[in-house]
Order: C-alpha cells, then sequence, then structure tokens
C-alpha cells in the first residue's frame, strides 16, 4: 500500500494543475454501490473492501472515511499508512478537506465517478478557502494498479415479459409522459438499474446485481442504449430493433450528450444529417439525476438542465402485480432452502462438534470434538446454502457475498468470509447468517441468527429485543404520507430501554431480479431523500445489535406494502400496513418469552403456523419434521 501512495503522490505531483489532493471514491461511472472488479479502486488504493467509502489522499496523509457497518473491518484491514474517519462521528470529507488543507488547494477527482450532487456541494464549500475541486485528466488510480482486471464482456439477456410484467413500450410511454409534464426535451439515464429496469434487459457485468454496464438517453421521440455492441446476441439486437431502441457504442455517450445539449442528437447512428432531429423546443430542458456523473453533467449548460430525481426511480420501487407474485414465490423457494440449510447445519453441528442443536440448551462437552477430518467453517456452511437455493427453480447467483459470521466475527455488521481468514463454527457462540439470492421472479435478503448450544441470559435478552423490534415495525398501520425515517425508531425502542442501539438504518427496498438494495425509500435514521412509503413497495425489517470482540444479532425480513383496512381513517389519508414475504423460523431457545407481550407471542406463533404451511411442499420428511419442531407454538 505504500508503494501505491507514493506512486499515486508522484502522478499528483505532475498533473496540471499539481494536486494538493486526491479523491478515490467507491462509485464507479454509475455510482453504483456495488462495483464490478476493475472499478474497485478505492479497495486497492486502501486495502479496505467494503461497499461504502471514500478515500482522500494529500501529500503526506491517507484518510479513509466508511460508514458504522464498516468501522471494525475498516480498523482490521486499513495499514498503519491510513486514518480511519468514522461518518457521523469524524468531519465529513469535505469539511475535512475546507479545515485542513491550504487557500488555493487543488483536490482532483475523476468527474466520472462523482455525481453532480455531491461536486455541487464540494464546489460550494471548497470556493469559501478559493479551493479547486479539479477534474484529473485520467483515472490516476487506473495509472498505478498495473494489474487492474479487464472490463466484463458479460451477455445482455431479455428479461420476459412474464417476469417483468410491464412492456418496454408501456414504460417509454410513462417516461415521455413525464418528460413531457416537466417540459423536458430528454432525459440522461446513468444509474445501472434504472437502464435495465427500463429496457427489461438483464445482464452480468457486475457481480450479484444483474446490471449492464450501459447508460441511457430518451427524448421525447428517440431512445439510446450506450452498451459494449460485443455484449448483445443477435437476438438482443432484435429486441432493441423491435422496441426502437437504438444502440450506440458505450464510450458514445459523451459525444451524444454534448450534441443533446445542443439539441443535435440525431436518431441514427450516423451524422446528424442522416437523421431526423428532435425537434422539442431548444428552450426545453434536459432532465438529470443528481446522481448521474459529473462528467456529463458538466457537457451541459446548467440554466437548461431540470435537475431532479429520475422519474424512474419511483416506477420501478412499485411493484407491479406480476412483480410482486414473483416475489412472494422466490421468497417461498427461498426460506425452503434456508430452512432446509438451517436443518442441515444443526445436524452437522451435533454429529461433527458434539452440540446440543438448535433446539435443545446446554454447554457442549467439547466444542472442538470433530468427526474425523470433518470441519465446518463460515465459508464451506455459506457454500452449502449456496447449493440448496441452486437447486430452485429460476435460481440465477447471490444477490451479495453472503454475511455468514460466527462469535466475534457476526458483530462486524457486513463481515464477508475468506478461505484463508474464516472462522471455524463454534457451538458455544452465536451464528449471524445474513444472505439472498437472484431468481428470474425476485430478488431475495434473509437474516436469521442461531446458537447451537448454550446461549447466555444476555445473549437471549438482546436477541429479544431485536425481535421485539423487528415485531414493532413489521406489524404497524401508519397513514399514506409516512416516511421511513418516521417509522425507524419503533425498530429500536425495545433496544433502548436497556440503552443498547445499531449503526445501520432499519430497511431498504428490494430489486424485482435486480439490486438488493434499491431506492428511492427506506427506513432510516438519517432523514435521507424522505420519500413517502407506499403501497406495492417492497422494504426490509433488519433491526439488529452488536457486541464487539463477542457476538452479532440481526433479524431480516422482506415486507411489502399494502393498503390497511383500518376502523378509522383520519383525514381520509388512508392507511398502510406490512405483509411479510421472508418465511423462516426465529429460533426459540433465544426468545426469553418472559420479555415478551400476549401479542408478541400470538404473532410469532402464527408466522411459524404459516412458515409450515407454505413451506412444507418445498421439504423432504425430515426436513418437515425438523421445520415442525423449529415452529411449535411458544407457550405463554
Amino acid at each position: 500500500m505504500a508503494d501505491i501512495l507514493v506512486a499515486l503522490r508522484s502522478l499528483m505531483a505532475a498533473h496540471t494543475p499539481p494536486l494538493d489532493a486526491l479523491v478515490v471514491p467507491s462509485e464507479d461511472y454509475h455510482q453504483s454501490e456495488y462495483v464490478s472488479a476493475r472499478d474497485k479502486r478505492r479497495a486497492f488504493v486502501s486495502g479496505f473492501t467494503g461497499s461504502a467509502g471514500l478515500a482522500l489522499v494529500t501529500m503526506n496523509e491517507a484518510l479513509l472515511w466508511t460508514d458504522g457497518r464498516y468501522f471494525l473491518q475498516a480498523e482490521q484491514q486499513l495499514s498503519d499508512q491510513w486514518k480511519l474517519m468514522r461518518m457521523g462521528e469524524d468531519p465529513a470529507v469535505d469539511l475535512w478537506i475546507s479545515i485542513n488543507l491550504p487557500q488555493d488547494s487543488a483536490i482532483g477527482i475523476d468527474f466520472w465517478c462523482i455525481s453532480v450532487e455531491t461536486a455541487q456541494k464540494w464546489r460550494s464549500l471548497f470556493a469559501k478557502k478559493q479551493q479547486k475541486l479539479v477534474p484529473t485528466t485520467r483515472n490516476l488510480v487506473d495509472e498505478v494498479w498495473k494489474d487492474q482486471p479487464q472490463a466484463e464482456i458479460s451477455p445482455v439477456h431479455v428479461h420476459p415479459l412474464k417476469f417483468s410484467g410491464r412492456s418496454v413500450s408501456d414504460k417509454l410511454k410513462d417516461l415521455r409522459d413525464n418528460l413531457k409534464k416537466e417540459k423536458a426535451r430528454g432525459i440522461i439515464i446513468t444509474t445501472l438499474d434504472e437502464v435495465v429496469w427500463l429496457f427489461n434487459v438483464r445482464g452480468g457485468d457486475v457481480s450479484f446485481s444483474p446490471v449492464v454496464h450501459a447508460f441511457a438517453v430518451v427524448t421525447t421521440s428517440s431512445a439510446f442504449f450506450y452498451v459494449d455492441e460485443r455484449k448483445l446476441s443477435s437476438e438482443v439486437k432484435s429486441y432493441m430493433e423491435e422496441n426502437k431502441i437504438i444502440v450506440k457504442d458505450y464510450s458514445a455517450v459523451s459525444s451524444d450528450v454534448t450534441l443533446l445539449a445542443s439539441n443535435q442528437l440525431t436518431s441514427t447512428k450516423g451524422t446528424q444529417s442522416n437523421g431526423a432531429l428532435d425537434t422539442a423546443d431548444n428552450s426545453h430542458k434536459i432532465w438529470v439525476d443528481p446522481r448521474c456523473c459529473y462528467s456529463l453533467y458538466s457537457k451541459l449548460n446548467p440554466e437548461q438542465v431540470l435537475l431532479q430525481q429520475s422519474p424512474l426511480a419511483l416506477p420501478k420501487s412499485l411493484k407491479n402485480p406480476v412483480e410482486m407474485e414473483g416475489l412472494k414465490n422466490a421468497h417461498i423457494r427461498d426460506g425452503a432452502a434456508v430452512v432446509q440449510y438451517l436443518a442441515w447445519l444443526d445436524k452437522q453441528m451435533q454429529e461433527i462438534y458434539g452440540a446440543s442443536g438448535y433446539f435443545k440448551e446446554s454447554e457442549s462437552i467439547n466444542s472442538k470434538k470433530h468427526s474425523g477430518d470433518a470441519k465446518l467453517t463460515e465459508l464451506s456452511v455459506s457454500d452449502k446454502l449456496e447449493e440448496f437455493r441452486a437447486a430452485k427453480e429460476h435460481f440465477r447467483g447471490l444477490s451479495f457475498p453472503t454475511i455468514s459470521s460466527v462469535g466475534p466475527n457476526g458483530a462486524i455488521i457486513h463481515y464477508e468470509p475468506e478461505a484463508k481468514t474464516c472462522a471455524e463454527l463454534d457451538p458455544n457462540s452465536m451464528y449471524l447468517c445474513d444472505s439472498g439470492a437472484q431468481y428470474l421472479d425476485g430478488t431475495t435478503d434473509i437474516t436469521r441468527t442461531v446458537h447451537f448450544g448454550k446461549p447466555s441470559e444476555h445473549e437471549k435478552r438482546c436477541y429479544t429485543a431485536v425481535l421485539k423490534g423487528h415485531f414493532a415495525l413489521g406489524n404497524v398501520q401508519f397513514p399514506n404520507g409516512t416516511t421511513g425515517h418516521a417509522l425507524d425508531v419503533l425498530a429500536r425502542v425495545p433496544l433502548w430501554s436497556y440503552g443498547l442501539d445499531y449503526r445501520h438504518g432499519t430497511g431498504h427496498g428490494i430489486g424485482s431480479y435486480l439490486n438488493v438494495h434499491e431506492g428511492p425509500h427506506s427506513i432510516s435514521f438519517r432523514p435521507g431523500l424522505s420519500v413517502p412509503l407506499q403501497a406495492s413497495m417492497t422494504v426490509t425489517d433488519e433491526p439488529g445489535y452488536y457486541e464487539d470482540g463477542k457476538f452479532g444479532i440481526r433479524l431480516e425480513n422482506v415486507l411489502i406494502i399494502k393498503e390497511a383496512a383500518t376502523q378509522f381513517n383520519f383525514a381520509k389519508k388512508g392507511y398502510l400496513e406490512f405483509e411479510h414475504i421472508t418465511w423462516a423460523p426465529y429460533q426459540k431457545k433465544l426468545i426469553d418469552v418472559s420479555l415478551l407481550v400476549p401479542e408478541e407471542i400470538k404473532w410469532v406463533n402464527s408466522y411459524h403456523a404459516k412458515c409450515r404451511d407454505i413451506l412444507a411442499p418445498y421439504l423432504n420428511d425430515s426436513e418437515k419434521a425438523w421445520l415442525n419442531q423449529a415452529t411449535e407454538p411458544i407457550a405463554a
């Protein structure tokens, strides 16, 4: 890492103008949360592999900002060349720069890797000290990354109507109606999941997310898809032609945005004289989402830009009936795989380690007792879980790296086991497993925490507090117009009563065979965009508690938001509620029943009864017997 910093500082000094600091974001050209191997520049520079963070390199310091999910992981992965900056506790990077770097400093960044929203905010703050945000002439990290992976050339697939539920023509019509409503003559779409959702295609350019590295530009009369054409089969090319989508090279988006700015973008691949111009009034706006990369935005006249949230973000989050049915079915199959896994793991823990198991509560005689050479690790058991999922209909891969964590590793909120360093399972420790899959008909995300030995009374109280928060949020009814930020507190109150809390949001949207984290809504202690929750959205319910160096607990279900039939309807707002679509038992021996009220016991018993009925057709006799025991009613 020291050699990398030396090389970067050399390039910074030689840059025109010379750079006093270089910002290395986590994001790619599309502001993606999860990026391809070649776009993991921040991880290459810093050694920190979490999905969220930002690196800042000055001539004598190297700093890494990340959020509360990754504090422990960053502490372990950063070398002594780096200083960890904790988001929410330490000054934000732009504030740190404005305070610590001298006047007239030049702060370099690849303008393809920073959003309009962030760049404008930073520029405004930096201007107060005559500091400047400078576009690097090339990506300096790429210059020093000698073995940078090649770009992915994964095939693009058409996502059929039986899974998407809406045609491309229907989506384009709605988008163009929005353009006309806002008096915009075109829109630049840079977010990967919005591009593939709009055109009903999927790909494999980013691990765990079925997206394609592509841009889109849609005008009142044309639609353009910017992609590496090597990814397109003849079938996909024909599909694009049938839907009047013009395919152009990925790199052409830059020059085409310049043409769009001057109202000269044509509807053919040739020069402007070869095709009809979009003849909308030149005074009409070009719609740009604040998350758009600053490089493309900088080609436009700011006066002609309509800078507001993409009109695709909300429709994508509102699942149509076909997507809704697909998500429910995917979660049933996925729940069956999780139950098969837990039943298998229970048996293995007893046979290999002499554990008391999932149901009984006693200390293991010998936590390291091995049956021959048999051994279970965090990674080997997560591979087994993937096997169970892979056998299910429509399986296409995992939706994120499985968080399979034992004991102290469970306190690392987004822990990812690695072959050389992962822990062996321990029957006397908590085991947290947060996992999900991509199916053609839906994306899943589920967390369960279990113990195969004798949990302590403290662990039981913590688990029960998390369960109570999970229940409180998942079963609330609330008026239309309510944001997830307003509901977040419900999941925390049971923990707060003990003086406990957790450093992450409580819920995120789920894509339909798309990104496992989907906006624009969320349930979080951070106000964010404060997008109201609406019927037909999906959202997770995942409170947790983490004790550094000891254990982690998290429980997570995916919920669907639907209309609620309340007795009254104050101010005629209409009320909403959640429907759970995740199916897997909560471990009863971790529940301190004395801390539950009758309503909570009734709900757990009802949920467990549904688990039995819904999952039984997908299980063999021994797995059914295990599930029956796992879901026996709790006595009040």
